[in-house]
């Protein structure tokens, strides 16, 4: 175990270097390049422009300029905001709980919802019910995001009137009740497609459990249908949702980006694009940074949560 640790953080790192390595190239090298936010729609001279580069540290070489870069970011100083001079940790910080509340809620309407729908879609095979579940999570996996949060906007706020169509919360209100209102249309558009892939593996880990031997010893030894269902296959059946849990990271991650921009939601999301329109480039590394540790740390956990939920399985 220690050893899989070890060499699983070893790749971790040298991942996250080679992602810090690009994006930084891609980012500093792109068109126009950061001093294009000071020299758009001003009078600055080019005396100006340069006077800025050298404050910045934008008129060294690239190597140089990342090798800096890097090293304050491991002790700590992830830069300040072009946009407003913040710290780039209090920005990402004063947006996180925002996308945090967003994806917790999606994940766990996605996982009640598409398991459910999955467990009796596997009891019921080539019934009406999973026809239907299976077509819908066809149909749900194919829409875009931005353009069923678009419907439902038009549909709960503009024509019924029942939900806000964006932000967090309604100005001078902040109440728990609102919070919930404003809430139930991004995070539900976001577990829209997580509910489609929920219900697609958990399906199919409930057919090859049911089918086993020890299912059918359960049965034939006078069990309950339920008890047979409960204690033995969907007990076995969610072994295999757990790494589901660490690859459906990303696209949390991707879908909250978009939906967050839909309703204007303050997340980290919008803050990414928001960034990157205004060239904010040490927050657009910054979240670029956070959201791959993110994904490598819930990779780790999902293999490590699957070792202690399967003793058979053994890491090293």
């Amino acid at each position: 175990m220690i050893s899989y640790l070890v060499r699983r953080l070893g790749q971790a790192v040298l991942l996250l270097l080679i992602v810090s390595m690009v994006g930084f190239a891609i980012l500093y090298l792109a068109p126009g390049g950061p001093l294009s936010q000071f020299a758009a729609g001003t009078d600055m001279s080019q005396e100006d422009l340069d006077r800025i580069a050298e404050q910045l540290g934008l008129n060294r070489p690239l190597p140089v300029q990342y090798a800096e870069w890097l090293l304050r970011m491991l002790t700590g100083d992830w830069g300040r905001s072009y946009r407003d001079g913040e710290p780039v940790l209090y920005v990402i910080g004063s947006h996180l709980g925002a996308t945090l509340q967003l994806m917790l809620t999606a994940t766990l309407l996605a996982i009640m919802i598409g398991c459910w729908i999955g467990i009796l879609g596997a009891i019921r095979r080539y019934s009406i019910f999973d026809t239907l579940a299976t077509v819908g999570a066809m149909v749900a996996l194919s829409i875009p995001t931005f353009w069923f949060g678009l419907v439902a906007i038009y549909v709960f706020s503009v024509e019924l009137e029942w939900l806000p169509s964006g932000n967090r919360e309604t100005v001078g209100d902040g109440s728990l009740l609102d919070l919930l209102r404003h809430l139930i249309l991004p995070a539900s558009v976001l577990a829209l497609v997580e509910t489609a892939i929920w219900s697609r593996f958990m399906r199919s880990s409930m057919l090859d459990v049911v089918n086993q031997d020890y299912i059918r010893t359960a049965r034939a030894k006078g069990l309950p249908e339920w008890q047979v269902l409960a204690g033995h296959a969907m007990r076995n059946a969610a072994l295999p949702m757990i790494t589901v849990v660490g690859l459906q990271l990303p696209t949390l991650l991707g879908g909250a980006l978009v939906t967050e921009t839909v309703f204007t939601w303050p997340g980290m999301g919008r803050l990414f694009l928001d960034s990157i329109s205004y060239r904010d480039y040490p927050v657009v590394m910054g979240i670029l940074m956070f959201s791959a540790t993110m994904v490598l740390v819930g990779s780790l956990l999902a293999d490590m949560l699957y070792a202690v939920a399967d003793p058979r399985i053994r890491l090293g």
